[in-house]
């Protein structure tokens, strides 16, 4: 509903940043659609090639049912189904990123099998590797040894794939374990939310109200270990593929759940929308900063949270163009064909007026069509979503908000209440915090200082500006919008008592002519009061007051905080409100759609 935004986080509780390195290779120029894996080390080896085969099946599917999308393969490296899934997609074409337990170095002593090692260090040197910070109150030597410190890390890093993925593959044998950071946990925390032992988050010990577990899809693929009772649980068959969310599980081999199909056709689509307008997106400059390209200086270009907010915002703007149009087209219709049809019923020799009637009715159903089958009013909400949902992520990576102390996503706060089909725009948020991940280890006053003016503002910029100004322009466009209204119905008012106090004494066809003309204004303003009903304009207006409010509120807190840890928690709070409030106005537009019919 604003003019846009963006999220971002930096290193707040006590963890380091990660560390980043990148290859120089072609980025993706897309929202990428991401499979992070979780898989036991110990696949038995008789299983390995029909595996191989399944997860070959899986990403030739995903790339033939959404061609925009681009395949990244989130996966840690470790023996077993970690590398071969990330040899598989890197034979596809599919960017592997590869978050890490601890550093690169240390890492790599887990791998005593030389094959397996080579293997190691052969898919490093072609992935994007992020190596995660240790864990609050772990230190370097005790990670550097076999204990409850080294498995944290271990499901830290699990922890990274399934909030970072929009597909969790687990290659898994369907056994629950409480081994800390082992397969079955991470599946676990994937589709309930809920941390392993011994790792506690404040956000995740939230519960999910909203859109949890119906939103998050598992693909399970069956293995057994080799191992005393590695069989998978029964009746489950190695090989066998099942969809999973928190609440139901497909038949083996059946194929993806249609739901999660249009989520990620979704995605597709805004792909093609960004590349066909890219050129448009390009010439309007630069959004916001979210604060990464210094510190990803020198790497290749990455959809970060700024560069899709950007494209989001612009689209958006374009797609709201559309929906404007279409829905001012409609209304004038309408208008017209009231007037058309009162005047052939009341006027004499207007018989043609009936065909003008049908041919407006029809150029209505056409419009309308021609926006439904395009999709206008559903991008139009969700790409302003998505702008708001990135907005609060840029500017609060800049401040240096960290909730988790690694990246986390203003989308945990974004659209909760919605159906699962706005899924993708929190995937495509996902997908920004992985490829922004690097930050300066600490941002200072300066830097802070300016989150604060560009964001926030004052009167005359920023958000306070924005909503001040824009509750000023429609506030009189509403007082002008009445003030037409009632001089409509006043003129109606006027028109009957000239016929009742004149009915003895006008002739047949002045009379037909005064109720042409009453109908004229009696028309327009139901139709005026229609449209400014669909458009919600008393509604924006209360957002827009109340919101003024919100951030006229925050610059007050901001000027007075003592330091700026207290500063970066008002803004943290802020941007809560931000997407809190633009939930409410994203459910209050899809009660609304554009319907010809219900004119």
């Amino acid at each position: 509903m604003t003019n846009s935004t963006a999220t971002q986080t930096g290193n707040g509780s006590g963890t380091a940043p990660a560390r980043v390195a990148v290859i120089a290779h072609d980025a993706p120029a897309s929202a990428p659609l991401v499979i992070g894996i979780t898989s036991h080390r110990n696949i038995v080896a008789g299983e390995v090639k029909v595996i191989r085969a399944r997860v070959r099946e899986l990403f030739v599917q995903l790339q033939n049912e959404f061609p925009h999308s681009p395949l990244t393969v989130l996966s840690p490296l470790a023996e077993g189904g970690d590398q071969l899934v990330a040899e598989e997609g890197l034979k596809l074409g599919a960017q592997l990123v590869s978050p890490l337990p601890f550093a690169r170095e240390l890492y790599a002593q887990d791998f005593t099998d030389a094959a397996a090692r080579a293997r190691f260090e052969s898919l490093c040197a072609r992935a994007r590797l992020i190596e995660l910070p240790l864990l609050t109150g772990h230190t370097h030597a005790e990670v550097s040894t076999p204990g409850d410190q080294r498995d944290c890390q271990y499901a830290h890093v699990g922890m990274f794939v399934a909030r970072h993925c929009h597909l969790l593959l687990a290659i898994w044998d369907g056994k629950d374990s409480d081994r800390l950071g082992g397969t079955a946990q991470i599946v676990d925390y994937f589709l309930t939310g809920t941390p392993p032992g011994g790792i506690e988050r404040r956000r995740d010990k939230r519960p999910r109200l909203y859109g949890g577990g119906d939103e998050r899809l598992l693909c399970h693929l069956v293995c057994s270990r080799d191992a005393p009772n590695g069989v998978p649980v029964a009746p489950l068959q190695p090989g066998q593929m099942i969809w999973r969310n928190l609440d139901t599980a497909s038949e083996p081999d059946a194929p993806m759940p249609q739901a999660f199909r249009t989520v990620f056709a979704h995605t597709d689509a805004f792909n093609v929308d960004v590349a066909t307008y890219s050129h448009q997106i390009e010439a309007d400059g630069p959004g916001i900063d979210d604060g990464a390209a210094a510190a990803n200086a020198g790497t290749p270009a990455q959809p970060s949270p700024a560069t899709l907010f950007q494209s989001a915002d612009w689209l958006a703007i374009h797609f709201q163009k559309r929906v404007l149009l279409a829905m001012r087209v409609i209304y004038l219709v309408a208008f017209v064909m009231g007037v058309a049809f009162t005047m052939y019923d009341n006027l004499p020799e207007q018989d043609r007026l009936l065909l003008v009637f049908l041919f407006l009715f029809a150029t209505g159903v056409v419009v309308n069509a021609i926006a439904r089958r395009r999709g206008w009013h559903r991008k139009y909400l969700d790409y302003r979503a998505l702008a708001e949902g990135l907005r609060v992520q840029c500017y609060w990576r800049r401040a240096g908000i960290s909730l988790t102390g690694d990246p986390e996503f203003a989308r945990d706060s974004l659209m909760q209440k919605q159906d699962i089909e706005l899924g993708w725009v929190r995937n495509v948020m996902r997908s920004a915090g992985l490829f922004g991940q690097a930050w300066p280890e600490r941002q200072d006053a300066t830097t802070l200082r300016g989150v604060i003016d560009e964001w926030v503002g004052d009167a005359s910029h920023g958000e306070l500006g924005y909503y001040r100004v824009r509750t000023e322009q429609r506030e009189r466009s509403h007082r002008v919008n009445e003030a037409i209204g009632a001089m409509c119905l006043l003129a109606g008012i006027l028109i009957s008592v000239v016929l009742a106090v004149l009915m003895h004494t006008l002739s047949n066809n002045a009379k037909n002519d005064l109720i042409v003309v009453m109908a004229i204004f009696s028309i327009f303003a139901a139709v005026r009061e229609a449209y400014s009903f669909r458009k919600a304009d008393r509604e924006l207006i209360r957002q827009y007051r109340f919101m003024e409010r919100v951030f006229g509120n925050a610059r007050s807190a901001l000027d007075k905080a003592g330091d700026a840890d207290e500063q970066r928690e008002i803004l943290r709070a802020l941007g809560e409100a931000a997407l809190a409030e633009h939930v409410e106005w994203a459910v209050m537009h899809r009660q609304r759609p554009l319907e010809a019919g219900k004119l």
